[in-house]
């Protein structure tokens, strides 16, 4: 069993930068950030493979969120710039033990955070 700890989440001003964090307490391949949206549970924003390969980020945050890790630390990363109030929402950290490419698919990941909340303000 593996368990994931996010930090990083803040009330900030549209136009600042964010840097989420989320390090398991074990190894896992694929991890990704998501977030709830309209119609669904949730939605990916990034994932990434286990060693840094198949780096992914949706098409609604391309050029302003990336997604690194750091597999010594055990820690995937999600650097948040020029935030708009549209990315206001809880992100959740989600790895999979089984996948070692990222998958939009929520049901692939076996472990998920609990959740830090972002909040941008206009």
């Amino acid at each position: 069993q593996v368990t994931l700890v996010e930090s990083g989440g803040d009330s900030v001003q549209a136009g600042d930068s964010l840097r989420l964090s989320c390090t398991a307490s074990g190894r896992t391949y694929a991890m990704a950030w998501f977030r709830p949206a309209p119609g669904k549970d949730r939605e990916i924003v990034a994932g990434i493979g286990w060693d840094g390969n198949s780096p992914y980020v949706a098409a609604s945050v391309r050029g302003r969120f990336t997604i690194s890790r750091d597999n010594a630390k055990n820690t995937v990363f999600l650097q948040m710039n020029n935030l708009k109030p549209e990315d206001t929402a809880v992100y959740y950290c989600a790895a999979g033990e089984y996948i070692t490419t990222p998958s939009g698919r929520p049901e692939h990941y076996d472990y998920w955070g609990q959740g830090t909340q972002v909040t941008v303000s206009s």
